[in-house]
């Protein structure tokens, strides 16, 4: 029976490249972000790779959002065998300039929508004796981002926290929850930077460059493999050694 993996936020970035890795690999795939448009084309990519994908548009954080989702993705191929919660948002206010309502988009985004979608899927995985969860986490979670708002640094840490708490609950259901911790990955923004702050990211970073969503989506996919079997609770870091734990 070929796999079926939920990735959030697929439609640009990491989360879409974690689709097409997984697709590549095999597996078919239930698509969810905001921008329809995108979602569409993904879908078209997966699609072109041979593998089946439903593209479901909404707003993550919304429980009604994710109920639907739920829905489509059992009615469309009737079991669910990986989750990978990749949707996050990262605000640059400092924290004299952080709203309340903004301290608590973010979470909602970064935090909660995961812990809503795990406590969705996993009674589906454990009804079928097993699957995998990984957790896209941040360095930030662990060594302040000083450009980003403390809700971002905060949000990453509680999301390594859910991940183990996780693991150790439902490893006896067969199913392994892992995260991995990024560093700076090249996206549209990192392009925009300026050249003086590229260079301050880089002199932190030991291996010199950004890493890439092709190397994010990996990591991902090594995690949700049997190939990693004996790996649950566990946080790897794709960081160029900006992080070390």
């Amino acid at each position: 029976m070929t796999r079926v993996v939920m990735v959030t936020g697929s439609s640009h970035g990491i989360g879409r490249q974690i689709a097409l890795t997984l697709a590549e690999q095999g597996d078919n795939l239930v698509l969810c972000g905001r921008d329809t448009d995108a979602l569409a084309t993904v879908q078209d990519q997966v699609t072109a790779l041979e593998r089946r994908a439903i593209a479901v548009a909404g707003d993550i954080s919304d429980p009604q959002f994710v109920h639907q989702l739920v829905c489509a993705a059992t009615m469309a191929f009737g079991h669910i065998d990986g989750l990978v919660n990749n949707a996050g948002v990262m605000r640059r206010t400092a924290t004299l300039q952080t709203s309340l309502a903004q301290w608590e988009q973010v979470l909602r985004v970064n935090l909660t929508s995961a812990f809503m979608l795990s406590q969705a899927v996993l009674p589906i995985m454990v009804a079928e004796g097993g699957g995998a969860i990984v957790n896209i986490t941040s360095a930030a979670a662990v060594t302040p981002h000083p450009n980003a708002a403390p809700s971002y640094g905060a949000s990453k840490a509680d999301l390594t926290y859910l991940t183990k708490h996780l693991a150790q609950e439902f490893a006896e259901d067969h199913i392994r929850v892992n995260a991995v911790c990024c560093g700076p990955i090249a996206s549209a923004m990192t392009d925009q930077w300026h050249a003086d702050y590229r260079e301050k990211v880089l002199a932190k970073i030991p291996l010199k460059r950004l890493g890439t969503p092709e190397e994010v989506a990996a990591a991902v996919a090594f995690l949700l493999s049997e190939k990693a079997g004996f790996c649950t609770g566990a946080s790897l870091n794709v960081s160029g050694g900006k992080l070390m734990i």
